[in-house]
């Protein structure tokens, strides 16, 4: 990303006017104030700094926190935690990923990128910190063999999320389609000719019943041109 899309990134944010608008994931730009041995005070524009532990000042280890930052550094800090009852607002300098564990629901259909390829399946980075597995037999709706002939490393995959075990930190995922053959079993809809044919014939039916002709044994089948001209009344209605 180029430095004139950062700054128009970092005027289109809208910062909070007081704590209680702060959430989980926002991205805010801010002022260091105050550095420490073990993290640093950041003014967000809220009467009130955050703190951004040194944990949290770069996805690399950090030794000393004036090696990263020291007072009067403009920053941009995430929201990791906000305390409203004591007032305590937790930041960091890592950016989040789009999405963490507790996001998931069974049901979701998300992208991911294939990390590894195992005897039994693959493993996909769905962004939560977190690989899920989409076991041999969801990758396909067909008998699959090894999972290099479905997926490779590194390629994008879309996926729906089967189950989520936030005890275990589990996540089952699967690639199955609807197969095709479903939808092509649905019986066809009857066409106009059919539906008047049919319609004829009920019609008839009706009226001998009316005329007090005998059990359906007995019965006669009507005179080809009085089929003929049910029909054609029938179609005509139909057209109308």
């Amino acid at each position: 990303m180029t430095k004139e899309q950062h700054h128009q990134e970092d005027a289109n944010e809208q910062q909070p006017t007081n704590i209680k608008g702060l959430k989980p994931r926002m991205r805010l730009r801010g002022k260091i104030t105050k550095v420490g041995l073990s993290g640093a005070f950041v003014d967000i524009g809220l009467g009130q700094d955050g703190w951004v532990h040194i944990s949290q000042l770069s996805e690399d280890p950090v030794n000393r926190v004036a090696e990263v930052v020291e007072p009067g550094d403009e920053v941009t800090v995430w929201v990791k935690k906000v305390d409203r009852r004591r007032g305590r607002i937790n930041l960091t300098m890592v950016e989040p990923p789009e999405r963490v564990f507790s996001d998931l629901k069974p049901g979701m259909i998300i992208k991911g990128k294939v990390t590894r390829l195992a005897t039994f399946g693959a493993f996909i980075d769905v962004g939560v910190g977190r690989d899920g597995l989409v076991h041999i037999s969801e990758l396909a709706s067909g008998f699959v063999e090894k999972p290099s002939e479905i997926v490779s490393v590194g390629e994008e995959v879309e996926v729906k999320v089967l189950s989520v075990d936030r005890r275990r930190r589990q996540i089952e995922l699967g690639m199955k389609e609807i197969p095709i053959d479903d939808l092509e079993d649905e019986e066809p809809l009857p066409t106009i000719m059919e539906l008047a044919i049919k319609e004829a014939f009920d019609q008839q039916e009706d009226e001998g019943d009316t005329r007090g002709k005998k059990a359906k044994g007995d019965q006669k089948k009507a005179p080809q041109n009085e089929q003929s001209d049910i029909i054609a009344r029938t179609l005509r209605s139909h057209s109308g």
